[in-house]
């Protein structure tokens, strides 16, 4: 259903702080196989989603626009820029819909300043998350041990 891509290895973090976080993501990613690069994902669209809240409660307007466009971007270009609408049936389609609706939501949120809208984004994308960290875990059981000899 996915297509095979890294949507974080041009991701720009400011600060030095940030620097090290990117460093961070970066190794996690190389690291990933594709079912933990999706849950990456939604982790980070939620992650940013909360972090625009607070910007929002605290008056921070930069943060809070940094804060959603990182969302907006991770919808965009990693969620529904990977699926695979060719071969992916009826429920790429429907995730594809249900990203673009996400998108203009957040969007629309960022302009009025609503957080009743993050929260219903993120009440749409935690059972998605929740059921694709269900999905890794089975398909991590199911996957055969290797030895290897030393």
């Amino acid at each position: 259903m996915y297509a095979a891509a890294n949507p974080f290895r041009n991701a720009s973090f400011s600060g030095q702080s940030n620097a090290y976080r990117e460093v961070g993501v970066t190794s996690a990613v190389d690291g990933a196989n594709p079912h933990r690069l999706i849950q990456m994902l939604y982790d980070g669209l939620l992650e940013s989603i909360a972090q625009a809240r607070g910007a929002m409660r605290a008056n921070n307007v930069e943060l809070k626009c940094h804060s959603l466009s990182r969302a907006v971007r991770i919808v965009e270009e990693g969620l529904h820029g990977g699926l695979d609408l060719a071969s992916g049936g009826e429920l790429a389609a429907n995730l594809s819909v249900l990203y673009g609706y996400v998108s203009r939501r957040l969007t629309l949120a960022n302009l009025r300043n609503d957080e009743a809208m993050l929260q219903e984004c993120a009440d749409l994308v935690e059972p998605l998350r929740d059921a694709w960290s269900q999905i890794a875990a089975q398909a991590t059981a199911s996957t055969p041990k290797r030895v290897v000899n030393g």
